[in-house]
């Protein structure tokens, strides 16, 4: 019973649950991810590609723009959209990660899974880019 609620954690009063193991693995290691934030009306923007990382069994996302990011403002100010990598679409909720030990592994993954893309990894792992970073969660 406790663990049943454990996975069902409210953020802002949205109900949430954990990723199955298959979704995590597709999404996890996909180099590239959609995301469309909710808007204040509740429509989706047009769907942005950007960087996912895996650090264990959580999902984490950052804004290459920093707070100036369009698709980020309204996913921390709405706290969901849907996510696309792959065959999967699902429905998310957006959860700010301030965490700085969890932000290192999170700076790690990125330098590891992107190396071949340094010149990109560099502004991912920014202060000011760091303090956009969102984890993702199946969301219903």
């Amino acid at each position: 019973m406790i663990k049943a609620k454990a996975n069902r954690l409210l953020q802002g009063g949205l109900p949430m649950s954990v990723w199955k193991p298959e979704d995590i693995d597709v999404i996890g290691n996909s180099m590239e991810v959609r995301v469309a934030a909710l808007r204040r009306d509740g429509t989706l923007q047009r769907p942005v590609t950007i960087w996912i990382v895996r650090v264990g069994n959580e999902l984490f996302v950052r804004s290459w723009r920093g707070q100036k990011g369009e698709w980020f403002r309204d996913a921390q100010a709405q706290g969901r959209g849907r996510l696309w990598a792959g065959s999967i679409e699902r429905d998310v909720c957006f959860v700010m990660e301030t965490d700085p030990e969890l932000n290192d592994q999170i700076d790690a993954v990125y330098r590891t899974k992107y190396r071949h893309f340094m010149q990109y990894v560099i502004p991912m792992i920014r202060p000011e880019v760091r303090t956009t970073t969102l984890k993702l969660m199946p969301c219903s």
